[in-house]
């Protein structure tokens, strides 16, 4: 991972473009994302280096909170920036490329290597489980905010009843954390077997956490200011950019440390980082982003439009069946990427 570092460089350039004037929106656009890959992972490093010092369960938790830290920081400013349909794009696309594109490179390059490859199967399918139910919290308030029969409630109903929701997402969440920290999956029990040992001092990691954090906030703010005329350059919808382009940008290190760990032979922990990552967003970050809309004076309702919706049910359904047998190949990852392959062409012609 240590070549994304040299990607530093598009921080500076980035700025100069945006406050210099330079170059055009697109310009922009693409200096920004690229700019927010090597922050997200010296972000993910540092995290990981604190993890060390705090020990196996606090470290779980820092790693719960702050793995999605770029992606929730970016959704925070555009929905600051009234850019709401951009933001439930965005939740949508990140927890459908964790599930078909982290997991499915993390088993087609896995399963190229070693063949069959196996994991913890109740682990697996108490993750598939959360992974079902945050879905279908995802998907109760737009049922219901569809006319009945003549009946429809109201937008301060539906308001109202997103708040609610997203207070049970939470409750739930932290109920998940703590099922996880209190038991120990056989990577686990591995892991405690290994001592690690440090890169950098506790200070540093911190300064580094702080330092990145705030690089990704400006960045954000930058990146967030550049989709809507590019998305107009490009003939690209607002929706493709949120669903496919800016989860890919801040998750890219989640992807490759999952790639990594399946290519090491460790399914488990590649299928936490991955299916984990995605029950974040779903429990955890779009909760978070309902209450910040409320600061912002933004209203976010959780009612996704239908195509996000059936993205979400198809992406969750396949990892379900995956999940079952306790075993992965190849081929199971390649299928995940082609369903994320067909879904990317169908959002691209999403007038």
């Amino acid at each position: 991972m240590k070549y994304l570092y040299g990607l530093l460089i598009l921080v500076p350039v980035a700025l100069l473009l945006e406050y210099g004037d330079l170059g055009g929106h697109a310009a922009v656009f693409v200096t920004s994302a690229g700019a927010m890959i090597p922050l997200a992972a010296i972000l993910g490093r540092a995290t990981e280096e604190v993890a060390i010092f705090t020990g196996p369960k606090i470290g779980a938790l820092l790693n719960a909170t702050l793995g999605n830290a770029a992606e929730l920081i970016i959704t925070i400013v555009a929905l600051r920036e009234g850019l709401v349909e951009v933001v439930k794009a965005s939740i949508a696309g990140s927890i459908i490329g964790n599930i078909l594109v982290v997991l499915g490179f993390s088993v087609l390059l896995g399963g190229l290597k070693h063949g069959t490859q196996r994991f913890d199967q109740r682990a697996a399918g108490a993750n598939a489980t959360m992974m079902s139910l945050a879905v279908l919290a995802l998907l109760i308030p737009a049922l219901f905010a569809f006319p009945s029969d003549g009946r429809r409630i109201s937008q301060h109903q539906v308001e109202r009843l997103s708040d609610g929701v997203a207070i049970v997402m939470i409750a739930i969440y932290v109920l998940y954390l703590l099922f996880s920290l209190r038991g120990t999956s056989p990577a686990e029990r591995e892991q405690e077997h290994e001592e690690e040992v440090p890169s950098m001092r506790l200070s540093t990691a911190i300064g580094l956490l702080a330092g990145a954090t705030i690089a990704i906030v400006v960045m954000s703010e930058v990146l967030v200011g550049a989709i809507e005329p590019t998305a107009e350059d490009w003939g690209l919808t607002e929706l493709f950019i949120g669903v496919m382009l800016i989860p890919l940008i801040g998750n890219i290190a989640e992807h490759l440390v999952a790639v990594q760990v399946a290519m090491a032979n460790k399914m488990d922990l590649s299928l936490g980082i991955a299916v984990g990552s995605g029950l974040q967003v779903a429990l955890f970050v779009t909760p978070v982003l309902v209450f910040a809309g409320l600061l912002f004076d933004q209203p976010m309702t959780l009612v996704f439009n239908s195509y996000e919706l059936a993205a979400l049910v198809a992406a969750t359904f396949i990892a379900v069946l995956i999940s079952l047998d306790g075993e992965s190949h190849w081929l199971e990852g390649a299928e995940l990427i082609a369903l994320y392959a067909i879904l990317g062409m169908a959002f691209y012609f999403v007038p």
